[in-house]
């Protein structure tokens, strides 16, 4: 998410452009008449409740990619009143899993592989987040869209993440355990606006699921379960 504050367009043309085409598509379709969206727990900005609920407001994102995902949802709530769509938003926490190619995870292997003694870590460690493994967020995902076709709604919006916060500090530790590092030096960079690691970064997110655990859904790995099943499928992906 950090490219929204080089080159912005790219969240304007991958998020609302590239949703506006989807949903004339389906305006002038004659069976796709229902989307699922997957958008973010970033539009919420720096929610004063925490955990945040569905029904949180103002909803005043902080970085280009959580307006933009916060822009999608407009457009797609008013083609569902406009023109007879239906529609379930998803709000996503952090997924992480196998295959990652980006985020705090992999930016952490990649660095300690360069060099096991010390570690960067941007911000000052203290930003706390919710962490969802890959398995539970697509078990949620199927969840949540049944329970929403099974029932009469136009359209509907459920939070999708864990339990519980973790801090990137106890990230950092989670990933040298799991490399076998001992006595890692870990360098704060001090960060912008507080601590964040960029600018637009959330420093507190932490999304409530009790709405979804209401339709007898709960994720099976907590955060920090879920970083160290990512991790290690990481670094066997690399190993082998």
């Amino acid at each position: 998410m950090r490219v929204g504050v080089t080159n912005p367009s790219v969240h304007f043309e991958e998020n609302l452009v590239a949703t506006f085409n989807l949903l004339e598509a389906m305006r002038k379709s004659i069976s796709a008449k229902t989307i699922v969206f997957a958008s973010t727990s970033t539009i919420y900005g720096e929610a004063s409740i925490i955990p945040t609920p569905e029904g949180y407001g103002p909803l005043t994102p902080i970085s280009t990619y959580g307006a933009t995902k916060l822009g999608c949802e407009a457009l797609i709530t008013s083609y569902v009143h406009t023109f007879n769509l239906r529609a379930l938003i998803l709000r996503l926490a952090n997924v992480v899993g196998p295959r990652s190619n980006h985020g705090v995870i992999y930016d952490f292997i990649q660095k300690l592989q360069k060099d096991p003694t010390r570690l960067e870590i941007l911000g000052d460690g203290n930003q706390q987040k919710s962490y969802m493994h890959i398995d539970d967020c697509i078990d949620a995902i199927l969840h949540a869209t049944k329970t929403f076709l099974k029932s009469n709604k136009k359209a509907d919006i459920y939070n999708i993440g864990s339990a519980d916060q973790i801090t990137v500090k106890t990230i950092a530790k989670i990933i040298a355990e799991e490399m076998k590092l001992t006595n890692v030096e870990f360098h704060f960079s001090g960060g912008v606006n507080g601590g964040r690691g960029w600018k637009g970064d959330v420093k507190n997110m932490h999304l409530s699921i009790e709405k979804l655990a209401k339709t007898a859904w709960k994720p099976k790995c907590n955060s920090e379960q879920a970083i160290r099943l990512a991790v290690r499928s990481i670094l066997n992906e690399k190993i082998t």
